[in-house]
């Protein structure tokens, strides 16, 4: 690896980290439910970025199905709160 992917992919990473924590700031000083999974949802695209970061880094295949798990997951609850939002329940 060059060292001029190295040094992007640090950044890149230190990057992500800083979205991340101000996205947990918003998580928890939200002041409405609706901007707290919008932080979740915000939350799940930065882990998945950063590991498909860290597929790129360390060459393996384990680091890009985790991302796909983390985008599985991810969507499904989401789904699942706004129907929760929307409706109060999850389970019809």
């Amino acid at each position: 690896m060059s060292a001029l992917l190295g040094n992007a992919i640090l950044a890149s990473l230190f990057i992500f980290a800083l979205a991340m924590v101000f996205t947990l700031i918003r998580l928890f000083k939200g002041p409405s439910a609706q901007d707290r999974v919008l932080a979740l949802d915000y939350l799940y695209i930065i882990a998945m970025l950063m590991m498909l970061v860290l597929g790129i880094r360390y060459a393996s295949d384990t680091y890009f199905e985790a991302a796909l798990l983390i985008a599985l997951f991810g969507f499904v609850g989401s789904f699942a709160l706004a129907k929760f939002l929307l409706r109060g329940e999850v389970i019809e």
